[in-house]
């Protein structure tokens, strides 16, 4: 993968600072539907979408392409359109990250919206109006929750660990006894929120995972410290050909070769 050119921190904080204006609004946007009944539809037969997933989704795409006219636009809820291939630097939305528990009322869901260049992010936002919380990072800039810096805790001898109850069932049986399970959290964009900000250890991540899901938070989580992996132990690109990745891995140090095992396996 090509590197992305060392670009001006004005530069890049200006990109962040179209990005979380427009979070933003888009967070108030979803609010307003938030435990509201609003009108929900499923795709692929069971993956739920929202009137507000698609107001937000709306409001976005007008606000940050009218200022980025030459981006290209990578969103959950909007018809892909190869095109982008061929622009300089792509948006990566997803308008409601955790939708299923957004209609189902909970708290942890969030807008992440990102800016991508050779298939790293450069500008991360996720904005999470319904318990407060806005994360933010830009390459080289650390990362930050509601304007504090955050940062990967250092391993204890618990770790609190989330995801797909099979995959953290094969770790080893001499961490069996270590682990302690977070319940499930809707947005996986928020789980590595969680790490970034040390409330969370480590997560796997099932396959399937696409690009919106991930963009924003991979370079929040990378800023504060930790990472988000492939079964190779290699970083995933975005705002490519392909934006389905297979099973990840998110944590720091040490545990992640312990999971690195796990997905080998």
């Amino acid at each position: 993968m090509p590197e992305t050119e060392i670009i001006d921190q004005a530069e890049l904080r200006a990109e962040l600072e179209l990005l979380r204006t427009a979070a933003t609004e888009a967070g108030r946007i979803a609010m307003s539907y938030f435990r509201q009944s609003p009108e929900v539809w499923f795709k692929g037969g069971n993956s739920p979408v929202s009137e507000a997933d698609y107001a937000a989704d709306r409001y976005l795409r007008e606000t940050l392409m009218a200022a980025r006219p030459d981006y290209g636009w990578l969103s959950e809820e909007t018809a892909d359109n190869l095109d982008r291939l061929g622009a300089r630097r792509t948006f990566v939305v997803d308008p409601i990250d955790g939708t299923r528990g957004f209609v189902e009322g909970r708290t942890a869901w969030c807008v992440s919206v990102a800016v991508v260049e050779n298939g790293r992010s450069l500008a991360g936002v996720l904005e999470c109006p319904a318990r407060e919380e806005t994360y933010w990072a830009v390459a080289g800039g650390g990362a930050f929750l509601n304007d504090a810096p955050i940062r990967v805790r250092d391993a204890g001898e618990r770790v609190r660990i989330a995801g797909p109850k099979a995959m953290i069932d094969r770790m080893p049986e001499e961490w069996q006894g270590r682990l302690d399970r977070e319940a499930y959290i809707p947005s996986l964009a928020y789980r590595l929120a969680m790490i970034a900000s040390g409330a969370l250890d480590a997560t796997f991540v099932k396959p399937n995972a696409h690009d919106w899901d991930i963009a924003a938070a991979e370079l929040i989580l990378a800023e504060a410290g930790g990472k988000l992996l492939d079964s190779h132990g290699g970083l995933p690109a975005f705002a490519g050909r392909e934006i389905v990745h297979g099973a990840l891995m998110a944590g720091s140090g040490a545990m992640l070769d312990v999971m690195a095992g796990v997905l080998a396996g």
